[in-house]
């Protein structure tokens, strides 16, 4: 079977051209209105890889799939999307469904080179959530994020001069901190679906270090947990920081000391068996661990039993 092209974006305005768009005004950054796009490509699913940042409000996409990496969804709402670089996008095209409204911010990390945002944009951890984790705007909340994207805009149109760098890298680092804050709004309103993925996450533990074939899978790993949630590992640490302010990290270890503790106190076992039963290679780091979570050494919390 024929694999199927996979376009790449180098630039802003090869993304341009795609979306049948004039050249953008500004060669690094540019903020694009969804209802003016128009896919210069026949087929009715193409997939692409850009590198640059692109920042999404989208309302009435298209009726096909929209997918980002191994995700899947259907905007049918208004909703905040965001891409960092080199992710495999894919979308399927229906022309008979409405035209889809929205706005596209596209950033080319040249742009950010030797400003705060170079370093400082990649600890905002939403860059790296699935694209059905989205954020849900109300509508004041949109109106603030158009708003911003629309200052965006209004600079790089003006004439450029010293400060104009300067100000919109204010502008979008303002958009980014607005963007964390509505996120942990969503994390907290929606808690319903939060909790019961607060609730499976401990099954899923609870299954992980009862089934003793530990020795053989070894201890479990941020993003094994994300996977059996179905969720991306950033989005649970993100959500389990504002729900629990403890990392997915401190839950696997908090659920192993658990374990720990249990087989210390109910067993024979000697230390070293127990560590590999849980699924560590040293018992040594076994040892360390238990002492940093409990501030007592696993043979110290034994004999506090006898």
């Amino acid at each position: 079977m024929e694999s199927k092209k996979v376009y790449t974006f180098n630039t802003i305005g090869e993304m341009h051209k795609m979306c049948g768009l004039p050249k953008p005004e500004h060669p690094l950054v540019s903020l694009v209105d969804y209802g003016l796009v128009e896919y210069q490509t026949d087929e009715q699913e193409f997939s692409w890889i850009q590198n640059f940042y692109s920042i999404g409000l989208k309302r009435h996409m298209p009726q096909g799939k929209f997918r980002y990496g191994q995700q899947q969804y259907d905007f049918d709402e208004g909703l905040l999307s965001f891409i960092a670089p080199r992710q495999l996008m894919q979308l399927g095209i229906d022309t008979s469904t409405v035209k889809p409204t929205g706005w596209l911010l596209l950033i080319h990390p040249d742009f950010l080179w030797k400003t705060s945002l170079a370093k400082s944009i990649k600890q905002y951890d939403f860059f790296g959530y699935a694209v059905n984790e989205a954020l849900f705007l109300s509508e004041k909340e949109e109106i603030i994020i158009t708003d911003i994207m629309h200052s965006i805009q209004r600079e790089y149109r003006s004439n450029i001069d010293k400060f104009s760098q300067n100000i919109i890298i204010a502008q979008i680092e303002l958009l980014l901190n607005y963007s964390e804050r509505f996120y942990q709004r969503q994390f907290i309103t929606r808690r319903k679906s939060n909790h019961q993925i607060l609730e499976r996450l401990e099954n899923i533990l609870d299954d992980y270090f009862s089934n003793g074939n530990l020795i053989q899978r070894g201890l479990p790993t941020a993003q094994n947990i994300a996977s059996s949630l179905n969720v991306s590992p950033n989005y649970l640490g993100s959500l389990l920081k504002t729900l629990t302010g403890q990392t997915t990290q401190q839950h696997i270890h908090n659920k192993l000391i658990e374990k720990a503790k249990e087989r210390l106190s109910t067993t024979s076992l000697s230390v070293s068996e127990i560590a590999y039963e849980l699924g560590f290679e040293h018992p040594q780091s076994f040892s360390k661990l238990f002492k940093t979570k409990t501030n007592i050494s696993p043979l110290d919390f034994r004999q506090s039993f006898n």
